[in-house]
């Protein structure tokens, strides 16, 4: 910076206010003279030096549980956006669902002094997060809640969209109404909702809970078990996809199987996807504002940062889903 003040012919502090876009006092031929001191001598200023100076590097750390999901590069999007209209960066990891690699991930970025964390928490590393919270660290949650750490989270009304479903099978004349699940996973807030949310919207209806119409597994094995369900002497006749994953593998099967989407088997997916619309037959979808909660997380954590905002509880915002109706059910 001293050479770049010194090439320019002004000072240090002039230099600094130019580099941080502090133009109130400075004129346009000063401006003009930096720019070009700075490109003569290839300058670049050293952000870690920054950051150790001003104590903060303008960057937040982004976990996700599973990038695949339509969800979570939606989130990452809007995270991403906000951060830049505030001159944040974001680094984004991709945990897997893997407790261990989550940790690995917090440490990274606590290593690289990043300002705060966005996470989709795994449930598996709670007294890390405890621990962050005693440190006064910056963290948010989205879309999974840890009633063990006191911490904000971002989530969809998982319930209420489960019911939407079943309202509108039931109001469109279906009663043998399925739902396939990944597994229930007791820190995995949506599946256990959007399960409970299935379970009452059946009772709303004085329908019968079949337990052969409940079925959960791994991503792989969803066509198998699948199989198993539509095979069996009484069939549901419409299906719930728990998430846009599983949603993917019922749409495999329904074509390798040439089941036809409504005529022999209704279809609702919980998360829209991008092709929903025009996808032969357009699916019926019940979508997350996903951007919106994204920007929300993102709106949370940089207040907490610029505050020093340590809350005693744990305030949950949640969101409502919307039912997009098309022609698979």
């Amino acid at each position: 910076m001293a050479d770049v003040a010194k090439h320019a012919g002004v000072s240090k502090s002039t230099v600094s206010q130019y580099l941080n876009q502090r133009y109130d006092y400075m004129g346009e031929k000063t401006k003009k003279r930096i720019e070009l001191a700075i490109k003569e001598l290839d300058y670049r200023p050293n952000i870690i030096a920054r950051g150790l100076k001003q104590k903060s590097t303008m960057t937040i750390g982004v976990i996700v549980a599973n990038i695949l999901h339509v969800f979570s590069t939606q989130v990452i999007r809007a995270i991403e956006d906000f951060c830049n209209e505030s001159n944040y960066h974001i680094i984004v990891c991709n945990a897997d669902d893997d407790p261990v690699k989550e940790k690995r991930y917090i440490e990274m970025l606590r290593a690289k002094q990043v300002d705060g964390i966005i996470a989709f928490p795994t449930g598996g590393n709670i007294e890390l997060y405890k621990g962050l919270l005693k440190d006064k660290y910056p963290v948010v949650f989205m879309d999974r809640v840890l009633s063990e750490v006191q911490i904000p989270t971002v989530l969809l009304d998982n319930e209420k969209a489960s019911l939407l479903a079943v309202d509108h099978l039931v109001k469109n004349g279906y009663e043998k109404i399925g739902m396939i699940t990944p597994p229930l996973s007791p820190y995995v807030t949506p599946r256990l909702e959007r399960t409970n949310g299935y379970k009452k919207g059946l009772q709303k209806h004085n329908i019968p809970l079949n337990p052969n119409y409940l079925v959960n597994g791994e991503i792989p094995d969803i066509q198998a078990k699948m199989d198993q369900m539509l095979t069996q002497t009484d069939p549901p006749e419409a299906l719930i996809a728990l998430n846009d994953l599983v949603l993917f593998e019922i749409l495999k099967y329904t074509k390798e199987q040439q089941i036809k989407i409504p005529e022999d088997l209704a279809l609702i997916g919980i998360d829209e996807v991008s092709f929903a619309s025009f996808y032969s037959p357009a699916l019926t979808t019940i979508a997350q504002p996903a951007f919106e909660m994204g920007k929300k997380a993102a709106e949370l954590l940089l207040e907490r940062i610029k505050n020093k905002q340590t809350d005693t509880t744990s305030k949950i915002y949640r969101f409502e889903a919307t039912l997009i109706k098309r022609e698979s059910c």
